[in-house]
């Protein structure tokens, strides 16, 4: 007789197993969970659904591989920008460094600036003074040792706040977006306002994007023999500027594809994100980061001077472009 005794033997035998398989389960799915380190909000929900439609065969919206091309700014979109652009902080350095042998620096602005810590005279020289400041610090040498003096400065240097090395201070929920997407037959591109030869030295290790993908801003380079060794020496001279109106032209000469999925943050990224969504099937993405994390990252949009999101976010509303809340949508910023 099957009797209360063998019931209790049964749930007794049945609820390890049971417990067993919900654990297994959930493992599963953590496990097949591509962005684990974003919430289950709209955003990652935008993100997945965009992926399968484009990438299933049979879907009305499949591209075929070649054309899965996926563009990304770096600042305030893959990785820190606040307090300051981190190419803008490897320029400070590169001042302090050069200036034994500038003692005109002393006297000379934005030289005397950022001899003297004097950041609100820096700012007043605007783009100029900065652009100054690159062109000085960036130049007269070779790629190669230009390349060295990155890397260099890249494992030494500490981001003031979070006293971590800034290739440490990439968005581990972007670094997910990168790999899902290439998972998933992208081709990912770094398009980005800063130095394309201060990114390539470190984009390949820290974000999976070798050099040859990475589209940036750059400086003019000559033709030298040197020593009887062919070398490429950088000039004081601007070559193209990657931001704004300028992104559009890097990626058509760059790349010679339109992408299909485009990812910011601020207004400089707004015409990358119109040239990449604003036309027409196939199916289309366009997403801004937007920093509303000021006790895990920054807090900051229209009123900033590294990262303004004022036009891009605007237009978001009207284009249908996907908005990520840092705050909410992140379960976290870093790598721990």
């Amino acid at each position: 007789m099957f009797t209360i005794r063998h019931l209790i033997k049964s749930a007794r035998d049945v609820i390890p197993v049971v417990i067993a398989a919900l654990f297994l389960t959930a493992s599963a799915y953590a496990q097949s969970d591509p962005l684990p380190s974003w919430n289950d909000t709209g955003p990652k929900q935008a993100i997945v659904s965009f992926v399968e439609r484009v990438s299933k065969q049979g879907s009305t919206d499949f591209v075929l591989e070649p054309e899965r091309i996926a563009v990304f700014d770096n600042d305030g979109t893959l990785w820190v920008e606040h307090p300051m652009y981190t190419q803008l902080a490897f320029a400070l350095d590169r001042v302090k460094t050069l200036a034994p042998q500038h003692p005109e620096w002393k006297s000379v602005q934005p030289f005397k600036a950022v001899l003297d810590g004097d950041m609100k005279t820096l700012a007043a020289s605007g783009e100029k003074g900065l652009l100054e400041l690159i062109m000085v610090t960036h130049a007269g040498m070779t790629t190669e040792d230009f390349q060295k003096v990155v890397t260099d400065w890249l494992s030494t240097a500490r981001d003031p706040r979070f006293k971590r090395p800034y290739t440490e201070l990439v968005y581990q929920p972007m670094v997910e977006l990168l790999s899902y997407l290439r998972a998933n037959g992208f081709k990912t591109y770094i398009v980005s306002g800063g130095g394309v030869e201060f990114m390539r030295p470190w984009t390949e290790k820290v974000y999976g994007v070798p050099p040859e993908q990475v589209i940036g801003s750059s400086i003019k380079t000559e033709f030298k023999m040197q020593d009887d060794m062919p070398t490429l020496r950088r000039l004081p001279e601007v070559n193209f500027i990657d931001d704004k109106a300028g992104k559009p032209v890097g990626i058509n000469q760059e790349i010679g594809r339109r992408p299909i999925a485009a990812f910011g943050n601020s207004d400089g990224d707004l015409e990358m994100l119109q040239w990449t969504t604003m036309a027409g099937a196939p199916a289309r993405l366009g997403m801004l980061v937007h920093h509303t994390d000021a006790e895990r990252e920054y807090a900051y949009d229209r009123k900033t001077d590294f990262g303004r999101l004022d036009k891009a976010l605007d237009a978001a509303a009207i284009t249908g472009w996907t908005v990520v809340d840092m705050k909410n949508d992140w379960k976290q910023i870093f790598k721990n």
